[in-house]
Parts: structure tokens; C-alpha cells; sequence
């Protein structure tokens, strides 16, 4: 396959315009007063150079399917550091955000593929496992998170259930049920407002490498029920693993107590 030279100015114009971009939203969070006022511009910059890095070692391996799924391996990897890390860390934390996005992926996935919905070749399997990873990946961290968050406010409540006899799942599943929940409504709004509030990347990109509009169409609904098969997978694993011994999450001058 034979390289495409890119324009100079366009790539300039580009970069001109992801600068402005920045410079936007540094001011706009510094004027709201955000501590973290760096942390998006850092976030974009970031983006970029491993974009960059990406597309130079895709280009080597999109034609070898064991190196696409030692690629995929590797985003696994990242995708539960990154998660696992906002649910609070820790070994057993880490062990179930890691299975929850390796089910809902591989669920999701072989689904996927296995029915011949899309086509089983290296390729796509980047694609499609790449979407599947980062969507499982943001549903893991939030959900992580937001269940740190409820336990954290409602403690007093475990700790009722907890001294009237029940088990650790018993005293934090109504609070797991509302982790979950908040962990999928992005994935379920942006599934329900497609096409007429959201034009996904998948679909754009899917029109843009040739693709009809009905057949980018067929292609995208598929990701998203997909998305939402793992998302819900997701969960399910998350909040079943982390409530099967709960601690109140490290918060200032609070104490964790193992229950």
C-alpha cells in the first residue's frame, strides 16, 4: 500500500486549530475557578502524540491478526490501569474491573463476529475490539467510582444492614444497583439520541471509507447494541465482585474498616 502525502498547510490548520481549541478550554475552566484547570488541555496533548504513535505502529501489524490481538491484549491492560484505578485501587479491585471489561468484551465480541454481523478479520477486529474496550473501559471507571461515592455517603446504612446480620452483597446491592445505573446512562443516551442529537464517529468514519449511508447505518446500530451488551455485562461483573467484601472507601479523616 502506497503512502498518502499529507498538505503541509492543511496539517498546519489542523494544529492551529486544536491549539485555539485548547486555549478555550483552559480559559473557560480557569474562569469557573476548577483546580484542575490543566487537566483537559493535558488530556487533548496527550491524545495527540499517542495517536501519532498509534497510527505509525497500526500501519505495521493491521494485516496480522496475532499482532492485532496482542495490540488488543495491551489495550486491555491499559483500559483496566485506568479504570481500576479510579474504583480505588487495590489487587482485588483490580482483578475484577480486569474481568468485567475482558466479559463484557469477549461477550460482546463474539457475538459480534460470530453471527457474521461484521466481518472476522483483522481489521475490523481492531476496530470493533477497540470500541468495545474503551466503551467497557469508561463504564468500569465510572461505575467504580460512583460506587465508591454512594458507599461513601450511605455508610451509615451498610453498617445498619450490616448489624442487623446481613452479608456484605445484601448491605451494598440497592447501592450497586445505583452505581450501575449511573455508570450506563451516558452509553444508554447517546445510544437513544443517535441520529438525531449524536452522528457517531463510527458511523462518520464508516461513510467516509466508502460505505453507503444505509449500510454505515446497519454497521453503527451494530456497535452500539454491542456497546450496550458489554456495558451491561460490565456492570454486572463489576458489582458483584466488588461487593462481595466491602470497605468504606479512604476519604479525609476517615478511617477504611473492613466488613
Amino acid at each position: 500500500m502506497g503512502s498518502v502525502a499529507l498538505d503541509p498547510w492543511w496539517i498546519a490548520r489542523l494544529v492551529a486549530a486544536v491549539g485555539i481549541l485548547i486555549v478555550v478550554s483552559t480559559i473557560a475552566l480557569r474562569t469557573l475557578g476548577m483546580d484542575r484547570w490543566r487537566e483537559p488541555a493535558w488530556a487533548v496533548l496527550r491524545g495527540a502524540i499517542q495517536l501519532a504513535l498509534l497510527s505509525l505502529v497500526l500501519s505495521g501489524i493491521i494485516g496480522n491478526g496475532w499482532l492485532v490481538a496482542a495490540f488488543l491484549v495491551v489495550m486491555i491492560v491499559a483500559a483496566t490501569l485506568i479504570a481500576a484505578r479510579r474504583a480505588g485501587g487495590g489487587r482485588r479491585t483490580l482483578l475484577v474491573t480486569a474481568t468485567a471489561i475482558v466479559a463484557g468484551t469477549v461477550v460482546s465480541g463474539t457475538v459480534v463476529f460470530g453471527t457474521g454481523a461484521v466481518e472476522f478479520s483483522s481489521r475490523y477486529l481492531l476496530a470493533v475490539g477497540g470500541i468495545l474496550i474503551g466503551g467497557a473501559m469508561t463504564v468500569a471507571g465510572v461505575g467504580g467510582l460512583s460506587l465508591r461515592r454512594v458507599l461513601d455517603d450511605r455508610w451509615d446504612e451498610v453498617e445498619g444492614w450490616l448489624a442487623l446480620g446481613a452479608t456484605s452483597r445484601q448491605s451494598t446491592i440497592r447501592l450497586a444497583r445505583v452505581a450501575a445505573s449511573t455508570a450506563l446512562t451516558p452509553l444508554v443516551d447517546q445510544t437513544k439520541s443517535t441520529g438525531v442529537v449524536v452522528l457517531p464517529g463510527t458511523f462518520v468514519g464508516a461513510i467516509f471509507g466508502g460505505l453507503s449511508p444505509l449500510e454505515a447505518g446497519l454497521f453503527q446500530i451494530t456497535v452500539l447494541g454491542a456497546l450496550i451488551a458489554s456495558g451491561s455485562i460490565v456492570v454486572l461483573v463489576l458489582m458483584m465482585g466488588l461487593t462481595t467484601r466491602v470497605e468504606r472507601p479512604i476519604t479525609p479523616g476517615v478511617s477504611s474498616r473492613a466488613t
